[in-house]
């Protein structure tokens, strides 16, 4: 389980290159739509879990599986050469 905020989740889809939706959610065995909705904060079901709270309110995901995907690909772009 993370807690995290809404706006480092942000920071991390806007750190994605374009594409990364479709990777992600064919490397998690999902749809784009689901991961676009897991960093938009519509995603209210499946272990994420949006509070109010500073920084666009207190994340708490169960599931840190898309996440992880996701810092991974925005750690590659950023260190590709």
């Amino acid at each position: 389980m993370i807690r995290t905020s809404f706006n480092k989740l942000r920071e991390v889809k806007d750190s994605l290159p374009h594409g990364s939706m479709d990777i992600i959610a064919n490397e998690v065995g999902s749809t784009a739509d689901e991961i676009r909705g897991f960093f938009n904060g519509s995603a209210q079901n499946n272990g994420y879990h949006l509070e109010p709270g500073p920084d666009g309110g207190i994340v708490t995901l169960d599931n840190t599986r898309f996440l992880e995907v996701a810092l991974r690909l925005a750690w590659e772009a950023k260190n590709t050469i």
